[in-house]
C-alpha cells in the first residue's frame, strides 16, 4: 500500500497541474469539490484541498463525513449530500465543479448521466476525472487485465474470486474515453485528456465550460 499510495499521489499531482492549466482559476474562482472522502489515512485523499491555494473558495461535498476537512484546511466548507439526489445548490452557483475518481461509483450509465447533469446544473465549468478502464491494472482491485473482458463476464469473475462489492455495477462502473464523453449531452463541448503512468494512460479527465483554456 505505501508504494501504491506514492504512485497514486504522483498521478494526482499531475491531474491537479492539468486542472490549474486548463481552468486557470484565480483567487475569486468559486469551486465545488464533489465527492470528498472521510478517509484521511493516505496523502492522496482529498488532494484538491491539500494543493489548492485559495481554500476559502472551496465548498466540498460528499456522501461520507468530510467535516474534518474544515479543520484540516481552514477556509474550506463541507456540505453533506445524498447519493442519487439533486445537489443542495442553486443553478450555476460555482465557477468550476471539480470531481476526482467519483463518477465510476455513481451507478450504471443512468446514474452517471444524472451525476453529470447535476455537475452541469450547478457549475459553469467542470473537471471530472476517472481511472481509465484500459490501464493494465484495475485500480480498485489491483488485478491485472481482467477488466479487458466484456463487462458481464468481468463482473461474474470478480464475484467468484472474492470481490463481490466491486462486481456490482452500482459500486463500480469503469469508463473509457468514449463512454466518459458520451455521458455529456451533445450540446456540451467536452474535452477528454489523459494522465499517464509509465507512459500508459492511467486516468481520464473530462473538462469543459466557459473558463477552459484551448
Amino acid at each position: 500500500m505505501p508504494l501504491a499510495s506514492k504512485v497514486s499521489f504522483h498521478v494526482r499531482k499531475k491531474m491537479f497541474a492539468l486542472f490549474m492549466a486548463v481552468m486557470r482559476p484565480t483567487e475569486e474562482t468559486s469551486i465545488l469539490d464533489l465527492g470528498v472522502t472521510s478517509d484521511d489515512r493516505y496523502q492522496e485523499s482529498n488532494y484538491f484541498e491539500r494543493f489548492y491555494p485559495h481554500k476559502n473558495r472551496i465548498v466540498c461535498a460528499g456522501t461520507e463525513d468530510g467535516s474534518h476537512l474544515e479543520t484540516d484546511y481552514p477556509g474550506v466548507t463541507f456540505v453533506p449530500i445524498k447519493a442519487n439526489h439533486r445537489l443542495p445548490f442553486p443553478n450555476g452557483q460555482f465557477d468550476v465543479v471539480f470531481s476526482s475518481a467519483v463518477i465510476e461509483h455513481t451507478g450504471g450509465k443512468r446514474g452517471q448521466q444524472f451525476f453529470v447533469e447535476e455537475i452541469l446544473r450547478v457549475g459553469k465549468a467542470f473537471f471530472v476525472t476517472t481511472p481509465n478502464r484500459w490501464f493494465p491494472v484495475e485500480m480498485h482491485t489491483g488485478l491485472p487485465l481482467l477488466q479487458y473482458l466484456p463487462m458481464p463476464l468481468y463482473r461474474s469473475v470478480l464475484g467468484r474470486i472474492g470481490f463481490p462489492y466491486w462486481a456490482s455495477e452500482e459500486n463500480l462502473n469503469l469508463l473509457d474515453a468514449r463512454s466518459l464523453s458520451r455521458l455529456f449531452p451533445p450540446s456540451v463541448s467536452v474535452k477528454v485528456a489523459t494522465t499517464r503512468l509509465l507512459g500508459i494512460p492511467s486516468n481520464l479527465v473530462a473538462y469543459g465550460g466557459d473558463r477552459c483554456a484551448e
